[in-house]
């Protein structure tokens, strides 16, 4: 159990240094992943910046995680829910654009309208607070393995061990403190779990850019 979320990020930059991991830069998705990624890269003595993935729910069951977006537009779905659902991509187009709405408006809030980090050929930590489905982290990957960094490592205090089995192929290393048998949500695995605020998430990018 950690106590809190920097209770875990600090955690996991101890045990990316014991490993001795490097690297140029450290990418948190929002919320929660923030204040993780924001111990990680005090530790390591690198920048901190966000990646905003958001979930793409069932029309009728918002909650129901069938796909996720990205910034630059990359989308992942959940084919097997889909089929379950009897849904097709083009059923979801609207809630995809909501999604990439809201996306638009946090990157505007937490980069204060700059411009987003070069990763081009740079080695990157990508964090959260926790994975459980994995659906919201790969469509993060998916869209950093766009821009072309040299190496990215994703580095997370606790994952569902399914998550982390289909994320592997997606990065060249994974850094995981927990991963249970028994996984019900990222929530467990800590004392207090409290929403982060944007507010928070702001002053942590503005101490660590």
């Amino acid at each position: 159990m950690f106590l809190d979320r920097v209770d875990a990020g600090r955690r996991l930059a101890e045990r990316l240094q014991a490993d001795g991991v490097r690297a140029d830069l450290v990418l948190a998705i929002p919320r929660g992943g923030v204040v993780v990624g924001a111990e990680v890269a005090r530790a390591l003595g690198v920048p901190l910046d966000v990646i905003v993935p958001r979930k793409i729910g069932a029309p009728h069951s918002p909650e129901y995680a069938v796909g996720a977006v990205t910034e630059d537009g990359t989308v992942i779905y959940d084919e097997q829910a889909l089929r379950a659902l009897g849904l097709a991509p083009a059923d979801l187009a609207g809630n995809v654009e909501r999604q990439l709405q809201e996306i638009a408006r946090r990157t505007r809030l937490y980069r204060r309208d700059a411009p987003p980090p070069s990763v081009t050929g740079k080695s990157i930590i990508l964090t959260d607070d926790g994975i459980a489905t994995g659906l919201t982290t790969l469509a993060a990957l998916r869209s950093l393995k766009n821009t072309k960094p040299r190496e990215v490592i994703l580095a997370v205090p606790v994952a569902s061990r399914e998550a982390l089995a289909a994320l592997r192929p997606e990065v060249d290393r994974i850094v995981c403190l927990l991963a249970p048998e028994l996984f019900f949500a990222v929530g467990q695995f800590y004392h207090e779990f409290e929403q982060t605020t944007d507010e928070e998430v702001l002053a942590l990018l503005k101490q660590t850019s």
